[in-house]
């Protein structure tokens, strides 16, 4: 669920493709990804696209599991509605579950910005001292410049960002996006699409390929343990 681009580049790199972007929503109805880690499936990744009156509706869907000898050893779901009113985000709420810690997160646009209510697993604490052993969860609020861009990552307008939310912790995410050029992207179905690569660097780690319409088209980046996830496009 890690810059700021020189000008030049990204004149140079995305040329229309950001223009087409901005001017034509690029998705129909469903995105979907089969997710990899180091060559063996481990579960999806799927968005859904949906008209809501003057409103677009973008539900994303995430369930990853990795077995060990036959035993679930991590698991990992996070689902995310958002709300959008053309390029601005209204609202967004997202759960969280990895591996047994649990979080969510409550965004909506206000008169001052993006108000935003996140909730957290406290810490565990030494059972000397307490007699509980664990501490409540954490709920904290803040309030967000109201031009802020989620870490949802179908949204081609992050490349050109260098501070985004996490949807996953509901804080701040200061990244470094550089255009890596353009690379030819295979699809499930074998099929080949040129799109050009985005490296993160920051609180975000990661690389994303979008395609000439401002699609996303493919993700890789390293988990904690060094093993390489990889997003294979459903299409």
């Amino acid at each position: 669920m890690r810059r700021q681009l020189a000008a030049t580049l990204v004149v140079s790199v995305l040329g229309s493709t950001t223009v087409s972007a901005a001017n034509d929503f690029p998705y129909g109805q469903t995105l979907a990804f089969n997710v990899f880690r180091n060559g063996q499936e481990i579960g999806r990744h799927t968005l859904t696209f949906e008209s809501d009156g003057p409103n677009r509706i973008v539900t994303v869907a995430i369930n990853f599991g990795v077995k060990a000898m036959g035993i679930t050893a991590y698991r990992y779901v996070h689902s995310d509605r958002e709300v959008w009113n053309g390029d601005t985000l209204q609202a967004l709420d997202s759960q969280t579950d990895d591996n047994g810690k649990k979080y969510k997160v409550h965004v909506q646009r206000g008169a001052k910005g993006l108000a935003v209510d996140r909730e957290a697993p406290a810490e565990a604490i030494n059972a000397s001292t307490a007699d509980q052993g664990l501490q409540p969860p954490v709920i904290e609020h803040e309030v967000l410049p109201a031009d802020i861009l989620p870490t949802s990552h179908w949204n081609i307008a992050q490349v050109k960002r260098s501070v985004l939310l996490n949807t996953q912790y509901g804080t701040l995410a200061r990244v470094q996006v550089t255009p890596m050029g353009r690379e030819p992207v295979k699809t499930a179905t074998g099929a080949t699409i040129e799109a050009t690569r985005y490296h993160y660097t920051g609180d975000i780690r990661m690389d994303q390929w979008f395609d000439d319409r401002g699609r996303w088209v493919k993700g890789m980046f390293a988990a904690p343990d060094g093993s390489t996830i990889d997003y294979v496009l459903q299409e």
